[in-house]
């Protein structure tokens, strides 16, 4: 029991930040960025709210990966545990494939 809830303690914050980064990105007004430490700029974007709203979906999509964790930490924490351990890098991975096609679709060119 103590170890579901640390497990659960560490993981709904978790949760909760990639949710919250994702309702941010949907919500700038400016275009959000993915890479740290790079800004990118409204001229380089052709329809800044669109590309606003599919970064935000893009990480709120990646936050389904710590929330079904969550869900099965109730039940399970081992087998959450298990989910973390493979989905978090396939979930990077994947971000990076993703925002990759957002930018090209709404760069201008």
């Amino acid at each position: 029991m103590g170890s579901t809830i640390v497990f659960l303690f560490i993981m709904i914050p978790c949760s909760l930040l990639f949710t919250f980064l994702g309702i941010y990105a949907w919500n700038r007004r400016e275009p959000m960025w993915f890479w740290s430490g790079t800004s990118v700029k409204s001229e380089e974007i052709s329809d800044v709210p669109a590309y606003n709203r599919a970064n935000g979906i893009m990480w709120i999509a990646f936050s389904g990966i710590f929330w079904l964790s969550v869900i099965m930490g109730f039940f399970s924490p081992k087998t959450a545990g298990l989910v973390m351990l493979a989905g978090i890098p396939a979930g990077g991975i994947m971000l990076v494939f993703a925002y990759s096609r957002i930018y090209e679709k709404y760069r201008r060119k």
